[in-house]
């Protein structure tokens, strides 16, 4: 009678030490702690990013164009300034200004997960603003995204996303428009109202 000799699986060694991938519920905890209360912080696909601090002229142009938003857009939607936008279980942009459907008591408890547009107000971060991270609203479905650049006073509009397996994060917005400051916009979602360029700018 023959013994069978027992066969054992090679160990699976995990190699440390290797990067922590962040929630968006870590995430949000994270943001929460005192010593991070002045860090101005985005999750992207469990990486936590930190961005420019914003400027005066920054802080003027997001309070402009709140109030305009809000006003173009009404009753029935909410923009809400640089709070949370969730983009999936990993991603977490933190929008200097996001669109959406219902109002500030809709959100009471869950955080939205899609916009009808976004803003960023940009600076010194103008080229991942207008690269990547357009990229990446396009791959979160977000259907209209804006940038204000307030370096060469312009809008940049971005339209159409589309999947593109070559680009980052996936995706990409189809068409790009770029509004000098004596132009004007007309947002997707509220095309009975005209915002002059200018208007967003300090």
């Amino acid at each position: 009678m023959s013994i069978a000799t027992p066969s054992f699986a090679a160990p699976t060694f995990v190699r440390f030490p290797q990067p922590k991938r962040w929630t968006v519920a870590e995430f949000h905890v994270i943001c929460s702690e005192p010593v991070l209360e002045n860090k101005k912080l985005i999750l992207v696909e469990g990486e936590i990013l930190e961005m420019p601090n914003p400027n005066p002229p920054h802080d003027t142009s997001l309070l402009l164009a709140q109030a305009i938003l809000q006003a173009v857009f009404g009753v029935g939607y909410c923009v809400r300034g640089q709070m949370a936008l969730v983009l999936g279980l990993s991603t977490d942009p933190m929008p200097d200004l996001a669109v959406v459907k219902g109002s500030p008591r809709d959100y009471s408890a869950v955080h939205p997960r899609t916009a009808e547009l976004v803003v960023e107000v940009s600076e010194s971060s103008l080229a991942y603003d207008s690269g990547d991270k357009a990229n990446l609203y396009a791959a979160g479905g977000i259907a209209e995204y804006w940038v204000v650049d307030l370096v060469n006073r312009q809008l940049h509009v971005f339209r159409d996303p589309q999947v593109d397996a070559a680009q980052p994060f996936g995706a990409r917005y189809h068409t790009r428009q770029t509004l000098d400051s004596a132009a004007a916009i007309t947002a997707l979602a509220a095309s009975a109202n005209t915002i002059a360029v200018n208007s967003l700018l300090p």
